[in-house]
């Protein structure tokens, strides 16, 4: 089965490095948060990847070109310019990266790749988040309902306390947050069929705005409950905070030997 991941957007919120690079190529542990996604999939014997990619696109072709360098060690012969890579790390991957454009949307993006993706049901995720889905109980999820669409469902807490305002703005209760007061929201992880491809119209389309919205009118869009660890990196603070996980030897996500 294939996994597509998208990773063509600008990343403004974490601007620090989006400006060299695109998001999923911002580096947590000296690899790629990209990296990190595809060897948590492969870890599932999910080896075959479609990169949806747009904004800096050539960054992450120039990865995937120069991996074994990246990777090895690497003798250079500047007499007759040749090289010779020692100990090459190599990974069962099979990855195609597409350039969807630079200002299309997640559902476009998508769309492109349908000639890539054939007619198959196929895993997509976006390409900056991490987490410990378990993916084989996701995926025996989806072909349980035999729905279109299954998103993964995470449960966003409350980091403030909660205030609870009458209608004259008088504040009636102040409390700390609970459970109840976390938000369910789209972790991404998701399984869909093909059928998804007859719900975006073209460049212009959100995954997220017409095709879901639809897919749960017409009850084809299932959740995938999910209650271990899952974490985007939308900001500096988040990139530092996945950072200082996997430098402390406490990354959830870290599910391989090397």
């Amino acid at each position: 089965m294939k996994v597509v991941i998208l990773a063509g957007g600008f990343g403004t919120r974490i601007s620090e490095e989006s400006h060299l690079k695109p998001k999923p190529m911002i580096e947590i542990g000296e690899q790629p948060i990209l990296w990190h996604i595809m060897k948590y999939y492969s870890t599932y014997g999910f080896n075959e990847f479609i990169i949806l990619a747009g904004y800096k696109q050539n960054k992450i072709k120039e990865y995937f070109a120069n991996y074994f360098v990246y990777n090895s060690d690497v003798t250079f012969y500047m007499v007759n310019n040749s090289m010779e890579v020692h100990h090459k790390t190599a990974e069962k991957w099979k990855v195609t990266v597409l350039d969807t454009g630079l200002n299309t949307m997640t559902g476009g993006r998508i769309k492109r790749a349908k000639e890539y993706i054939g007619n198959e049901t196929f895993m997509l995720t976006y390409g900056d988040g991490v987490a410990d889905v378990n993916l084989k109980a996701l995926l025996e999820f989806h072909n349980m309902h035999g729905k279109i669409a299954t998103v993964t469902t995470v449960s966003l807490a409350q980091q403030k306390g909660v205030l609870e305002r009458e209608a004259d703005g008088t504040i009636s209760a102040f409390r700390e947050k609970s459970v109840d007061d976390a938000a369910i929201v789209n972790g991404g992880y998701m399984v869909l069929n093909p059928e998804i491809f007859n719900y975006i119209e073209g460049d212009f389309t959100a995954l997220e705005q017409e095709p879901l919205h639809r897919l749960a009118e017409e009850e084809q869009l299932m959740g995938f409950e999910h209650n271990g660890f899952w974490q985007c990196m939308d900001t500096q603070r988040e990139k530092e905070k996945l950072e200082k996980m996997w430098a402390g030897g406490q990354a959830p996500w870290k599910t391989w030997d090397n």
